[in-house]
């Protein structure tokens, strides 16, 4: 099963790789993202400090959303997502480690970005670094919930919009609870609470997305 799930990763993060071009607009679009805002609202030191969390957190969001309808498309194409549901192994947790490869690819990036990208705002690096450090338990459970859309759109025509319009919703509590952890953070407030109800979304996605997942793939495998 370990060795399964690491050939799985390794396959999938060899693949984003070679199609880097897919990765690398994902990256633009997030810093385009939010260095046009700080151009938009002006230079008033305050305000962009108390608007930074919720633009950095809407931005990483619409960015991993780029890569989402991609996420499970290759395996469809080529014939080897029904190697997959034939597995002896899981294939939830087969799922889960295809969903980790995303998030080391479309996740990762943007929380090393996401340091730089703050001093755009006048966030100080404690700041920063606590805002990062709300993505970290927060990005995994967008591509979580972003995988479940990812399968129950998986070959329909339009898919991309129709992905967004059933993902957006469902990613609104981490969105909410991740730009009040930096906005907390920020205000040199308590932030424990808001990264216990980030943790909680996350632990939630992580026992039931896979499962979801995998039920909506096999669904539209029939």
């Amino acid at each position: 099963m370990i060795q399964a799930i690491g050939t799985i990763i390794a396959h999938d993060l060899s693949i984003a790789w070679r199609r880097r071009t897919g990765l690398l607009s994902s990256l633009v679009f997030f810093v385009i993202a939010t260095s046009l805002f700080p151009l938009a609202i002006g230079p008033d030191p305050q305000q962009l400090r108390a608007l930074a969390p919720g633009i950095l957190w809407v931005s990483a969001l619409l960015a991993s959303m780029l890569s989402l309808s991609r996420l499970f498309t290759q395996e469809h194409e080529d014939g080897s997502l029904d190697q997959l549901l034939l597995s002896p192994h899981p294939l939830a947790l087969l799922v889960l480690a295809k969903i980790g490869a995303h998030w080391l690819t479309s996740g990762l990036p943007l929380l090393v970005l996401t340091p730089l990208l703050a001093q755009q705002y006048s966030l100080p690096a404690g700041s920063a670094l606590l805002l990062s450090a709300s993505l970290l338990v927060g990005t995994p459970a967008l591509s979580l919930i972003g995988a479940v859309g990812a399968a129950l759109t998986l070959g329909v025509r339009g898919g991309a919009v129709l992905l967004c319009i059933l993902v957006l919703p469902l990613s609104i509590p981490v969105l909410v609870f991740g730009a009040s952890a930096g906005a907390a953070a920020d205000a040199g407030l308590d932030v424990i609470p808001q990264f216990s109800l980030l943790g909680a979304c996350l632990a939630l996605s992580l026992f039931l997305c896979p499962l979801a997942t995998a039920a909506g793939l096999r669904i539209a495998m029939e």
